[in-house]
């Protein structure tokens, strides 16, 4: 029999999401610990109001966030997708979702800032149609940082 999973919008209050949070750093700090410790002040997850916390059977395996970046732009946040659940399509669900609930919000393009190291998320974001921007604003100065936007809008 197969798992179900679920999808569920929340916000940073969730604890499965403060608990995926831990593990998105200290993931982060073990691959790039310089470049993790330049961008910490810019994950702050405190007020985020659109959170998707992706869950097989009862285990909360990933989650995603976005905040508004300007009136038409989201930013995405805190991607991450815990190690037994990778290879598995949940950060792609969670993509999807999150795009789903910025659109029906009246945003028309989504932005997002990885790490260059982080193969994994690059290709994600290059299969789902982001494109490579210029680094902007806190990671215009950044080496190790790359960024991507996507419009949503129909």
């Amino acid at each position: 029999m197969k798992e179900i999973t679920i999808l569920q919008r929340t916000n940073s209050e969730d604890i499965c999401f403060q608990e995926l949070i831990k593990q998105l750093d200290e993931y982060l700090h073990n691959r790039d610990k310089d470049a993790h410790s330049v961008c910490t002040p810019y994950n702050q997850t405190d007020l985020i109001k659109h959170v998707v916390v992706m869950y097989i059977g009862n285990n909360a395996v990933g989650c995603g966030a976005f905040k508004e970046y300007s009136p038409d732009t989201v930013e995405i946040k805190r991607m991450y997708v815990s190690g037994e659940a990778r290879k598995q399509g949940v950060g792609l669900k969670i993509l999807n979702e999150l795009e789903t609930w910025a659109k029906e919000l009246g945003y028309k393009r989504c932005i997002l800032e990885t790490g260059k190291k982080l193969e994994g998320a690059v290709s994600l974001y290059k299969k789902n149609n982001y494109t490579q921007i210029p680094n902007y604003d806190q990671y215009e100065w950044i080496e190790s940082s790359i960024c991507f936007a996507k419009s949503i809008s129909n």
